[in-house]
């Protein structure tokens, strides 16, 4: 037995291996004469049924060299961006899988002592302790003790049915030889301490450790050990989160079975007895602390690695999302959900739902994200799987094209009167503007921050409209679009993600990145497995996009926009669409980039008079007054310092 497996604590007269189990004589000389008959007929049924089943069933045992490459399924974590965790997820086992030599020594010897004393003298099957189980499990007239080694029990654990019956047996005893042949006795020892269930849905020493301490498997004391090792037979029955009286006798067994065996001495088992025990609390179970961020994560690893990689390869999740900053999400969406409703914005409290997505425009990290008013009561994420008309917030994109193309500026002035188009089906389309009227020669500053509709139908004719398909797709949006005339109103699905993520370009002044929910992702070795480390790269023209943005911090000024409001300069733009089925505000300060979406999930129209000015820039300007707080004040670059295109 190596000492690194297994140190000894017991004094020099005892420092290579663990003492055998006690002899064969002792326990035989304590039987009756009946009980020894017993034993005879017993042993010898058995020896003749094992033949019997050995021969039936030899040739369809499982192959256990598929152990040589074998891994437990084991717990995938999820952190925050400051390393806090959000969530466990695991498919049946909740497992983290360790080394050997990263289990406390006091552990394993406690493990082996009451299970297998002689584990590192037997070959997989230890006949003298079947038979002394035997002998107690009669005198006692039930069942006291079990005669399994820790192989056995690890080969039932892997490839048998947990069925008492003697077939099994013989099939067990079998593959435990098999096993000891092609695996070294630790190799064993550290797949059944990873393996095994520890109740409470924690397999492995490591999760159970963390679980029931509140420390590593590594940082177990004698006590804490030898309570653990006295739960594997039964785990809930002597779980302390269940009974803790009872859970304490089984510890007193185990240390007692120590001492016996020479591994601790007597003032170590006294010490272990008197130590409180601060048990921690069932973590198997918990719930995700943020579960829109979950899912969307899931959601995107199980399309890049597959669902049981994500659920059975203990993977280690770094998110972008920074959990101060989704708490301010959250409580604004709960908040405002309650006050739109008893407004009477909603026909109805489930189908009125807000959505709200915080990107970082230096990293496109994803800050911040929160899909519905309620996850409980609905798990649909309307910030990245619900496409919606953003309306007006769409004119960006339009005027973006127009400053790129060298030909507008902001000073530009277009005519704010009627048109009519033929579209692609024989019909003519009239743009009209919001509550009607016209406003004559105007310059894009204004036609913007007023928000017209003609001016931006005439422009998007203009620049063409696959220009601005082009552009879209530059700033990341996926989401089908169509050159249809009203494209620059915004007759577009898109999802609040989207928006959020191509604003955010505009906020780094034309460095893009991926916009993207995960830093990286590791495996349990540290093997780095996904890196979204940024890499921007200078997508668009920095004169127009300076230009763009100095209009749409008018829209905040003296716009539509004017309860956008916050202390410290900011762009952004409104978005309403017909019958107010859709209202939007979309912003942006130099460090963060929010959309907001409010609507209903039917497609029914909004309470009349629900814009994005009056309805949704209050929303966002209060998480962005909590999300700002204590950074410095940053201003968008003016439009002089760059080349004109």
């Amino acid at each position: 037995m190596s000492t690194n497996a297994l140190p000894n604590k017991q004094t020099k007269k005892n420092n290579s291996e663990p003492a055998p189990v006690f002899e064969f004589v002792q326990s035989v000389s304590k039987v009756t004469a009946g009980t020894v008959l017993g034993i005879t007929m017993l042993t010898s049924s058995l020896v003749a049924g094992g033949l019997v089943g050995l021969a039936i069933s030899f040739r369809n045992l499982p192959d256990v060299r598929v152990l040589k490459n074998y891994t437990p399924s084991e717990t995938t974590h999820i952190y925050d961006i400051k390393g806090r965790p959000l969530a466990s997820l695991h498919d049946e086992a909740n497992r983290e899988v360790i080394p050997l030599n990263q289990i406390s020594p006091d552990l394993k010897r406690a493990v082996l002592a009451i299970e297998d004393s002689n584990f590192y003298n037997h070959l997989g099957i230890y006949p003298i302790g079947i038979i002394r189980a035997l002998v107690a499990n009669l005198e006692r007239g039930r069942t006291v003790e079990g005669g399994s080694t820790v192989t056995m029990q690890l080969v039932k654990n892997l490839f048998l049915s947990p069925t008492a019956k003697l077939s099994r047996k013989v099939a067990e005893a079998v593959l435990a030889i098999r096993m000891e042949q092609i695996l070294e006795k630790n190799e064993i020892l550290e797949l059944y301490l990873n393996q095994i269930y520890w109740g409470h849905n924690l397999y492995g020493v490591e999760t159970a450790s963390k679980s029931y301490f509140n420390k590593s498997s590594k940082d177990l004391t004698l006590a804490e050990a030898a309570l653990m090792a006295g739960m594997i037979p039964a785990p809930e029955e002597y779980s302390p989160f269940i009974n803790y009286q009872k859970s304490k006798q089984r510890q007193a067994t185990v240390l007692a079975r120590m001492r016996e065996l020479n591994w601790i001495t007597a003032e170590e088992e006294a010490e272990a007895l008197k130590q409180p025990l601060l048990v921690g609390k069932v973590t198997s179970f918990r719930q995700s602390k943020l579960p829109y961020i979950t899912n969307a994560v899931i959601q995107e690893l199980t399309e890049r690695f597959g669902k049981d990689a994500v659920l059975k390869g203990g993977m280690r999740i770094q998110t972008t999302i920074d959990m101060n900053f989704q708490r301010m999400a959250e409580k604004t969406v709960t908040e405002w959900h309650q006050i739109l409703y008893y407004r009477g914005l909603y026909r109805s409290w489930d189908k009125g739902q807000l959505a709200l997505v915080a990107v970082d425009p230096r990293t496109h990290f994803v800050k911040a994200m929160v899909g519905g008013a309620d996850f409980k009561t609905s798990q649909y994420n309307r910030a990245v799987q619900a496409r919606r008309q953003p309306g007006s917030a769409f004119k960006p994109f339009v005027y973006y094209a127009a400053f790129a193309s060298g030909r507008f500026s902001p000073s530009s002035v277009v005519m704010d009167s009627p048109v009519s188009y033929r579209d692609g089906s024989n019909q003519r389309y009239s743009p009209r503007n919001y509550g009607g009227g016209y406003s004559g020669a105007v310059s894009i500053r204004k036609a913007l921050q007023s928000s017209l509709n003609i001016p931006a139908v005439k422009i998007g004719q203009s620049v063409g409209l696959n220009k601005v398909i082009e552009i879209c797709r530059i700033l990341g949006i996926k989401s089908p679009m169509e050159p249809v005339i009203s494209l620059p109103l915004g007759s577009v699905d898109l999802t609040p993600l989207e928006m959020a993520g191509a604003y955010a370009t505009f906020a780094n002044n034309g460095w893009h990145s991926d916009t993207t929910f995960i830093v990286q992702v590791t495996d349990t070795s540290g093997n780095v497995l996904l890196d979204n480390t940024p890499k921007p790269k200078l997508v668009l023209n920095q004169w127009a996009v300076a230009s763009l943005n100095s209009v749409l911090v008018g829209v905040i000024e003296r716009g539509t926009a004017t309860r956008a409001k916050i202390s410290r300069q900011a762009a952004g733009k409104t978005g309403t669409t017909s019958s107010e089925r859709d209202v939007w505000f979309v912003g942006y300060t130099p460090q963060l980039s929010t959309a907001v979406w409010v609507g209903n999930d039917d497609y029914r129209p909004l309470n009349y008079g629900a814009t994005g000015g009056t309805t949704v820039a209050p929303i966002w300007r209060d998480f962005m007054n909590q999300a700002m707080s204590g950074m410095r004040k940053e201003y968008f670059p003016p439009a002089y310092k760059f080349d004109r295109p």
